[in-house]
């Protein structure tokens, strides 16, 4: 019974409708409310909101959500900040502006890790138009964060700068790759060069022969003369007689 309750209730919230009257023209307007009654107002939503939250409720909040995409956005960001904020402890500031287009309720809340700052719109027929929630960090954790963002920025650029430079390196080796898958065409065959043989000079065979017609010539001399041996004479040149 109290599931249903609570889901009724916010519903009743989102829908903006009265809890006094049945009637629509009974309901009152945003106009007529003081501070203290937007305040409450805009409370009931965010309890009904972080109790469907933290409870049970998978379902129905499922079914809200599906239903009303401003809910569901509220379901969303009190989710993402719920462990930052951790256990909820209570609401230590609250107040509320009220305009010509409906009014905002802000609450601080604290929480056992990091407070948060809820921002709840409502629009002049007391419809909630948005609701986020706004966790409160350190200068410390402030400055933490963004020097871990800058850094993951910066090194992932550097990162992909060095694979930018690794990938250009490469190119040089790719010719090489290509030529080693390329079939090189055959070369042509270069013809068997046959050595030659260098003509055998005349002189030594002359030479040789004049040798032997010397010595025939000394020896014919030398029997002509009587003489037992060639030693006693020279022959010193042979000339050829030309015969007419």
């Amino acid at each position: 019974m109290k599931r249903w309750l609570l889901i009724v209730g916010m519903i009743t919230c989102i829908l903006g409708a009265s809890a006094c009257g049945s009637k629509q023209e009974e309901a009152p307007a945003w106009t007529d409310m003081t501070e203290e009654e937007a305040i409450y107002y805009g409370e009931q939503v965010f309890q009904n909101l972080q109790e469907i939250c933290s409870g049970n409720y998978e379902n129905e909040k499922a079914q809200i959500a599906k239903a009303d995409a401003v809910s569901a956005s509220a379901f969303s960001s009190w989710d993402s900040a719920q462990e930052d904020i951790g256990e909820l402890i209570g609401i230590s500031e609250r107040d509320a502006q009220i305009n010509d287009d409906g009014f905002i309720v802000n609450l601080k809340i604290n929480g056992t890790v990091h407070d948060a700052n809820i921002e709840i719109i409502f629009d002049d027929e007391m419809m909630l138009t948005s609701m986020s929630t706004n966790v409160v960090y350190s200068f410390g954790e402030l400055m933490a964060k963004a020097a871990m963002n800058t850094l993951l920025g910066m090194g992932t650029v550097f990162v992909v700068l060095i694979l930018i430079s690794l990938i250009i390196s490469c190119f040089t080796f790719i010719p090489k790759i290509q030529a080693a898958f390329v079939k090189k065409p055959q070369q042509a065959e270069k013809p068997v060069e046959t050595a030659v043989p260098e003509p055998v000079l005349a002189v030594e065979e002359e030479t040789a022969d004049d040798l032997e017609l010397v010595a025939v010539i000394a020896a014919a001399i030398a029997a002509s003369e009587g003489a037992a041996s060639t030693d006693g004479f020279v022959v010193r040149s042979i000339r050829k007689r030309r015969t007419f």
